[in-house]
């Protein structure tokens, strides 16, 4: 038997619960868990209303995790692993237990000098803002880059890895005066307040203001008024990339804004990637963590705390990335 979350009912915390440990098939390894988050993507799962559709009742959520294989094919037991799971969204369980099934090919080996629970605040945010940064908008040394949505974890890491990319001025926008002064910190020239009464044409005017003019990059997890306001600050062949809807599921460009331009506005899913390039960015951005160039503001709580916590990220209290602590 193992401790584990088990989601009972759509909309609610999961339960702490003692479980069965799972079995592995073939291609699968199983990995002790050391430590999962608990991330906006699992409580949307857990909700029922997802584009995923409703998850079969009970489960363990979780959609990663960090740990040691316990038993698979080709990894030797102990070998210290990040892994993916698709809990919420297909069948099966995820990272909340002490022990998970992962696909052995998608498993990461991690290198030394990053605590786990650092790895599993990084984790897929981290990888998404890298792959949008590198892969989609292909940003070049020296382009000037704006970053919505800055107090999550993707916008954190992006204001970082533009840095690290070789940017030139990189402008982060957000909510709360923390989000801004954490961007900051994270070496962002300048800041901009995103408010909850913004319009198009006021927030362009200051997003521009505050970059100095045009961008060649805009990474827009929001969507919404902000993705609407950002497309009007690209420069030519400026690429905003969109993998996200938190301010709202749609945004308006102007056929003569985007043509004037030839800018381009790209979608980005995490779905999208194979499993080696998960794995080097993922083995990139830990990296660059090693080195102390990047990090994620992050909080751990035990295993009792579980259920609090899921229902703190559930109700937008949650104030940084929440790792659970499993063993």
């Amino acid at each position: 038997m193992m401790r584990a979350a088990h989601l009972v009912a759509h909309g609610r915390p999961p339960e702490l619960v003692q479980a069965t440990a799972p079995t592995r098939s073939t291609g699968q390894a199983v990995v002790a868990v050391t430590a999962a988050p608990i991330t906006p993507l699992d409580v949307l799962c857990a909700t029922g209303t997802s584009y995923f559709g409703a998850p079969e009742l009970p489960y363990v959520p979780g959609v990663q995790g960090v740990g040691t294989v316990i038993e698979a094919s080709h990894l030797t037991a102990g070998t210290r692993v990040w892994f993916p799971s698709s809990a919420g969204m297909t069948a099966g369980d995820g990272s909340l237990a002490e022990l998970a099934l992962a696909t052995e090919a998608e498993l990461v080996p991690l290198p030394d000098g990053v605590p786990d629970e650092v790895v599993a605040g990084l984790g897929l945010s981290a990888i998404a803002a890298w792959m949008s940064l590198t892969w989609r908008a292909r940003l070049q040394p020296g382009e000037d880059v704006l970053v919505l949505g800055a107090g999550g974890v993707v916008g954190q890491v992006a204001v970082q890895v533009a840095r690290i990319l070789g940017a030139r001025r990189v402008v982060a926008a957000a909510r709360s005066a923390d989000s801004r002064e954490r961007a900051i910190s994270y070496a962002a020239d300048d800041v901009v307040e995103l408010r909850a009464g913004d319009d198009v044409a006021g927030l362009a005017a200051r997003l521009e203001q505050a970059c100095g003019g045009q961008v060649s990059v805009v990474i827009d997890p929001l969507c919404g008024v902000p993705g609407s306001a950002a497309a009007e600050v690209l420069a030519e062949g400026g690429r905003l990339v969109n993998l996200g809807s938190s301010a709202g599921p749609s945004a308006e460009y102007t056929s003569a804004t985007l043509r004037s331009r030839s800018a381009a506005i790209l979608g980005y899913t995490n779905n999208s990637l194979t499993n080696e390039q998960r794995r080097d960015a993922l083995t990139s951005l830990l990296r660059h963590a090693a080195e102390g160039n990047l990090t994620v503001d992050h909080e751990t709580v035990e295993w009792d705390d579980l259920p609090d916590a899921w229902a703190r990220q559930a109700d937008g209290q949650a104030r940084r990335r929440i790792v659970v602590r499993i063993s």
